[in-house]
């Protein structure tokens, strides 16, 4: 039996002290999961409250992120869970998401909007609540008019343009996304997330002129946040100027040394330039992080024939 640390049984008489769930031991399995929680310029957040409730187990726990960001949930089962990300000052997130008991499961990577001259009540995180569930459902209508609500309710919540936008985005309506993601850059002229948001909509217009207009209107020197890194690194591969790319998915490894995905699509730009060495280590190092999953088994493949060149 793996002896329990004192900080284990610390955290756990925590949680039991905590009146946000009826806890119960239903949640406890051999599982285990972990992430980060960051601003949306990529700065870690310390002090984020993190509720998990497990559906199948009618129960959950509390964790906290670090000084890093970073979280951690061990002895967990798998199933459906509901996670809520919480910090003052920030808009709250929920999220649902399938955890796997024996498997491994990807790291959950969150970032949080910071309220400027917003006060956080119980009405606005309730009718927030209910307008990221419809988003993460896919149901984007109804979400936009949740938020419409909020702002209606709530006009110094303006900053659920970019919600909105995403939401036009995901209907594929680039047109009414980018107006609402015009609306964000009104109020804050080098908000990256809107900026790229707005390049995205012209490249799935097919106007890629336009799009690295907008994406090169991020200097890329000042781009600390992986993801924003790793799709800008995208849409120029995607467009075939695999040299710039190259530069945004080496960056965004520097920053994020196991993010799977730039590692990946690291290893495949290089091959692309016939940097077959550069290729062989990014994949090498995507291996000390997934050997198990159907893409580790591509990699080696990748691997093994650019050593036979």
């Amino acid at each position: 039996m793996k002896k329990t640390s004192f900080l284990f049984i610390l955290l756990m008489v925590l949680v039991l002290l905590s009146s946000s769930f009826s806890y119960g031991q239903g949640y406890k399995g051999k599982g285990k999961v972990k992430g980060v929680v960051t601003d949306l310029d990529g700065n870690p957040l310390e002090g984020v409250k993190i509720k998990l409730y497990c559906q199948r187990g009618a129960s959950g726990f509390d964790v906290t992120t670090n000084t890093d960001g970073e979280w951690k949930a061990f002895y967990i089962r798998g199933g459906p869970w509901n996670i809520d990300f919480e910090k003052p000052g920030y808009l709250p997130k929920k999220i649902n998401i399938e955890i796997s008991e024996f498997g491994r499961n990807p790291d959950i990577e969150i970032q949080l909007q910071k309220v400027e001259g917003l006060a956080i009540t119980e009405e606005l995180k309730k009718e927030l609540q209910k307008g990221n569930a419809l988003y993460d459902g896919g149901k984007y209508d109804e979400a936009i008019q949740a938020y419409q609500t909020i702002i209606e309710k709530f006009p110094d919540a303006d900053i659920l343009f970019r919600n909105i936008g995403n939401c036009y985005f995901q209907l594929e309506k680039y047109d009414l996304a980018e107006e609402y993601y015009l609306k964000v850059l009104d109020k804050n002229p080098d908000d990256h997330g809107a900026i790229l948001g707005i390049g995205n909509t012209y490249a799935n217009r097919g106007k890629n002129d336009k799009a690295l207009e907008w994406y090169n209107k991020i200097e890329f020197q000042k781009i600390q946040d992986p993801l924003i890194l790793y799709n800008i690194g995208s849409n120029f591969y995607t467009q075939g100027q695999h040299q710039t790319a190259l530069k945004y998915y080496q960056k965004a490894v520097e920053l994020k040394s196991d993010f799977l995905d730039a590692l990946y699509q690291l290893g495949l730009v290089n091959l692309s330039l016939e940097n077959n060495q550069e290729a062989i280590d990014a994949f090498q190092e995507y291996l000390k992080h997934d050997s198990e999953t159907g893409r580790a088994d591509q990699v080696r493949t990748f691997i093994e024939v650019i050593k036979k060149k």
